[in-house]
């Protein structure tokens, strides 16, 4: 109680400067109405209309100011009501006392006197006529001055809030442009994840536990001469678990643990980039030993000088120059360790890569079919999974999946599950989940002509036919003439996980992929454009053979890959060797096309059967294709990648 007593007392009300801004508008605004009421000198009018006023009996009180040669005229009660006075009235907000009605200015103050006096003397009601000098009008002198001090605080607080100094409240916080926006967690902040919720990954995980050991018992390490890594980057394709990792570090690390993506260094203001990676080192070495963890940090450590449009004082370059001097500079402190991650190492700056900033390179890859078990196993824990679930089977159908996608998975099939009024997830509902997020949704509503459905028919039972008699094409499982996302129809095979891949397994694949347009070719005689995924895949896997794993005897063993992007514009080869190329991707094409027609047309009863089993079922599964086109000389099992149309 007295602890609680004490924090209560210590706590102090925060103070947000939007009260300063509503202070000084309320005291704009109110001395704007006070002088505009209060010493409102009325309608502007000419000496001469006055001097008619006067004469026509109008005029109740006439005050003269000296030194300023104006007059302010007040009229009697009657004369207001006259038409000529309709305009004349002034209105009070603030303040009961009379307002003139007109006010002009004269000329020499003894020649308005004589023509006044000359006037008033045969008037049977005179005037009060009194004389003033009018003294500083402080309402006036305050609103000149008001805009001034108003516009000058706001730009004192903005460059004080930018230079780091004090002010504010969480409003503030706007102005805070020049701070570090990184997410502080230490031991008062509670994070549930750890290294037992990252499932697969050994190695990486291995890697990234050692990182928090070493500053647990940095003397471990020290006592036989070594140093604390100062980096580690975390390297692989998007959603295999690099930001899941640094969560993991967040969790077991009992040092404070900066989080920021590279993206919040960017700002529209020049040096402001710069000056928030300062300020972060500053945090985490006044706190150290601690811990940096940059999501994405290609979005500053793009490789220098590569963007022909940016000058020298492009202020990414400045923000990534910052950066380096930080991690490996002069007054660098070794008691902070950045972690970053990326799916794009090789367009990172060579500075950027070296031992001494990131002394280890961390690669996460796509989980192989132990590490998707265990994955599968983290996230079918909150489920309600059907008795006698088998996880092995769902791992081998999802090959080339990374922890996102499984994660994605579990969550479609509980969608999925429920939609259907499920007491549990079932086995049929991961198929499902499968289908749902490789093809698309499915879209039974779409109507299709006889002919379109034919064609549509004979064309996935093309692919299936020559993936059935090819040694090295992947295990066919099903083929579907239901549209689902942008496919017409589709034939799923189950990839085999392999690491290499040979010249033969690449033509059997661009094989298969033109079965479906030689079908076409032999029943129908001419060819649609449900092809124009087929021709997009094989000419990728053409191009790749020849211009970059050097699988074509003509083009020789080179490659033209190009990760980072140096070439830009610039061909880096002649252009005969152009056309060589241009040749031999057309001449494997072409080559394969015709293999197709050659093998289809040996299978031609086959084809018919199958084609005609799909239009009756529009789905058909490995025992059907089993039934029809016999034990496949070479294999087949199960499903996940698509031949779509």
């Amino acid at each position: 109680m007295a602890n609680d007593k004490k924090n209560t007392k210590d706590k102090k009300p925060k103070f947000s400067p939007y009260w300063i801004y509503g202070i000084i508008i309320a005291l704009f605004v109110g001395f704007h109405l006070f002088n505009n009421n209060t010493y409102q000198e009325g309608n502007k009018t000419t000496p001469s209309d006055f001097f008619k006023f006067l004469e026509a009996g109008d005029v109740e009180k006439v005050d003269i100011v000296k030194n300023t040669r104006v007059a302010r005229v007040y009229l009697t009660k009657e004369a207001q009501e006259k038409e000529v006075h309709k305009n004349s009235k002034p209105t009070a907000f603030l303040t009961s006392t009379k307002l003139p009605n007109y006010k002009f200015e004269f000329g020499d103050l003894q020649n308005f006197e004589n023509q006044l006096n000359e006037i008033n003397k045969d008037l049977n009601t005179k005037p009060i006529i009194s004389f003033d000098t009018e003294t500083n009008d402080w309402g006036n002198l305050l609103m000149g001055i008001l805009p001034f001090i108003l516009l000058i605080g706001v730009w004192i607080f903005i460059m004080r809030r930018m230079s780091g100094g004090a002010g504010g409240g969480a409003g503030g916080q706007i102005f805070n442009i020049g701070k570090s926006k990184a997410k502080l967690f230490d031991q008062n902040t509670d994070v549930k994840i750890s290294f037992k919720d990252v499932a697969g990954l050994e190695g990486a995980k291995e890697e990234v536990q050692e990182i928090v050991d070493f500053l647990k018992f940095p003397e471990k390490y020290t006592t036989l001469g070594g140093k604390i890594p100062k980096g580690a980057l975390l390297v692989g394709p998007p959603g295999t678990g690099k930001t899941l990792l640094a969560k993991a570090v967040a969790g077991e690390a009992k040092v404070p643990f900066f989080s920021l993506s590279g993206s919040d260094f960017v700002e529209m203001f020049v040096g402001v980039g710069a000056s928030r990676v300062r300020d972060l080192f500053k945090q985490a070495k006044e706190k150290s030993p601690s811990i940096i963890f940059i999501d994405e940090i290609d979005a500053i450590g793009r490789a220098r000088g590569k963007n022909a449009m940016s000058g020298s004082n492009d202020e990414r370059e400045n923000t990534l120059n910052q950066l380096l001097t930080e991690m490996d500079g002069f007054g660098t402190n070794t008691n902070v360790i950045v972690i970053a991650a990326t799916n794009r190492a090789d367009i990172l700056d060579k500075a950027l890569m070296r031992a001494g900033r990131f002394d280890r390179q961390i690669f996460v890859d796509l989980p192989n079919l132990t590490e998707r078990k265990a994955i599968f196993e983290v996230h079918l824990r909150p489920l309600k999974k059907a008795k006698g679930l088998d996880i092995d089977f769902l791992s081998k159908q999802t090959p080339g999946f990374s922890g996102a996608d499984i994660a994605n998975l579990c969550n479609e099939a509980a969608l999925i599950a429920a939609r259907t009024n499920k007491k549990a997830v079932e086995k049929q509902d991961f198929l499902d989940a499968v289908d749902r997020i490789v093809g698309g949704l499915e879209k039974r509503s779409n109507l299709f002509s006889v002919e379109e459905k034919k064609t549509i028919a004979y064309h996935e039972a093309g692919h299936a036919v020559v993936s059935w008699f090819l040694e090295h094409a992947d295990p066919l499982v099903k083929v579907t003439i239901v549209p689902r996302g942008r496919s017409l129809g589709a034939a799923w095979y189950l990839p085999q996980e392999a690491y290499i891949t040979r010249t033969n397994k690449f033509l059997d694949e661009i094989c298969v992929t033109m079965g479906g347009r030689a079908a076409e070719q032999i029943i129908f005689n001419e060819i649609s454009t449900g092809a124009l995924g087929d021709l997009e895949s094989v000419t990728k896997k053409a191009k790749a053979m020849v211009m970059i794993y050097g699988l074509n005897d003509k083009v020789g063993n080179i490659t033209y890959y190009d990760p980072a992007g140096e070439n830009g514009f610039v061909k880096p080869y002649s252009e005969k060797t152009a056309e060589i190329i241009d040749n031999e991707i057309k001449n494997i094409i072409e080559t394969q096309f015709q293999r197709a027609l050659e093998l289809l047309t040996t299978k031609k009863d086959l084809l018919d059967k199958l084609a005609n089993r799909l239009i009756e079922r529009e789905v058909i599964f490995k025992d059907d294709l089993e039934e029809l086109l016999g034990i496949s000389p070479f294999k087949k099992s199960s499903t996940i990648v698509l031949e779509e149309e």
